[in-house]
């Protein structure tokens, strides 16, 4: 598959993108960030749908082996689950944006997380994560990993001392995201990366719900980067993927470990992605623009207990959220006055949000976390992890934000009666 970048110039492997003064904005690289040559000059990436590639002769086929052999830059594959053209394009596209090294595609977030951690963490090791990541994060390190004989430690989202104080001789890696789910906790990103350092260990922040346009956790230290690409990336809640983003020598070597796990994407799916990703700059504004005026309206309705929005001084980490990112996304988070059954009277009451799992699409979507990703777990259980019967989860799409605000009103209003 052909490495070339469409908007090379010269031999030093810069863009024209990247050349350009001032720095290009967050539409024009959602368009054109690392655009690929293709062979026949579409302006859409074609879909290159094979799972075996052929060579002309054993000299080709030996070339291939020879190069592969060497470590040496190679234009192609020879096998689907190795690579593809049109999950390449998505890659470097990905990368582009979050300003990576390189950029791997995976089958779902989850596969992106997993293989991550299973290339870097051999037995006997330690990993360190903060309390609020995503519950399915949680229980991989702490279920599968501990069969492996791998230890979790979980501390405090915010309290960098207690993550000073947790990490061992044997942690290998700190886990966090920024903003969490479902309580938005932003990460102080250059407190993390510096705890990290002093131990020597590495770092490793799920963004999904930031995406590279509000924040970049590589350019303040940040070693590794994953996201749910199914979320805002794809933007249009029709695919599933995941992303790993960093220094190309760590890409790698999650790279080989994907061909030996099989998590691969598929190129209809990369295609999708690529589609998705053209119009990320024009959907993440409005996004954010949802989710702060639907925030800002929520915190100042007398139906409403508490708002978690890291775009609202209220938040506990406004501040850093404040000084780290340019957009705050379009989560919001509150709880109802009243407890679980006059939650659920509220949630069936609004008409525009689609009650759904998942975020980040161009649909607005809503759920009672105790009714939805919570709901096996016992009343006791689900308050020990902060999950209380009144929260609500808002995933803000596209809509128009005086639309938004007036179903949530009538649906609140309603509840008075």
């Amino acid at each position: 598959m052909s490495t070339t970048k469409e908007n090379t110039k010269n031999g030093s492997g810069e863009t024209a993108l990247t050349r350009m003064a001032p720095a290009p904005g967050p539409s024009t690289m959602s368009v054109h960030a690392n655009r690929q040559k293709n062979g026949y000059k579409a302006v859409a990436e074609p879909i290159v749908q094979t799972s075996t590639y052929a060579f002309e002769d054993t000299q080709d086929l030996r070339d291939f082996m020879e190069a592969r052999l060497w470590g040496q830059e190679m234009q192609r594959t020879e096998y689907g689950r190795y690579g593809n053209p049109t999950v390449y394009a998505a890659e470097q596209r990905l990368a582009g944006l979050e300003k990576a090294g390189d950029a791997l595609l995976f089958s779902s977030g989850m596969a992106a997380i997993t293989t991550v951690l299973f290339t870097m963490l051999p037995t006997g090791v330690n990993v360190v994560m903060t309390d609020d990541c995503y519950r399915r994060t949680r229980q991989f390190c702490q279920t599968f990993l501990k069969r492996l004989g791998i230890s979790c430690t979980t501390v405090r989202m915010g309290d960098y001392q207690a993550l000073d104080e947790a990490i061992q001789p044997n942690t290998r890696i700190v886990i966090s995201e920024s903003p969490t789910n479902p309580y938005l906790r932003t990460l102080d990103l250059e407190k993390f990366v510096a705890v990290a350092r002093k131990h020597k260990v590495k770092t490793m922040v799920d963004a999904t719900f930031a995406t590279p346009l509000n924040i970049r956790p590589l350019e303040w230290g940040v070693d590794i980067v994953v996201h749910s690409a199914t979320k805002y990336l794809g933007g249009h809640n029709d695919l599933l993927a995941g992303a790993a983003l960093g220094e190309p020598g760590l890409i790698n070597s999650f790279r080989n470990s994907r061909g030996v796990l099989g998590a691969v994407p598929d190129p209809q799916t990369a295609a999708l992605l690529l589609r998705g990703l053209k119009t990320l700059g024009l959907r993440v504004a409005r996004h954010n623009q949802n989710g702060q005026a639907v925030a800002e309206f929520l915190e100042g309705h007398p139906m409403v207990e508490k708002v978690w929005y890291p775009g609202l001084e209220s938040h506990p980490d406004h501040a850093a959220a404040k000084q780290q990112m340019s957009g705050f996304g379009g989560v919001v988070s509150f709880t109802i006055k009243g407890d679980l059954e006059r939650t659920s009277r509220f949630v069936d009451r609004v008409q525009i949000p689609l009650m759904a799992a998942s975020l980040g699409g161009v649909e607005t979507l809503i759920e009672q976390p105790a009714l939805m990703s919570y709901y096996e777990m016992s009343p006791e259980e689900r308050l020990e992890v902060g999950i209380t019967g009144n929260l609500v989860r808002l995933s803000l799409g596209i809509e128009d934000t005086q639309d938004l605000i007036d179903d949530l009103d009538q649906a609140l209003k309603h509840l008075k009666d």
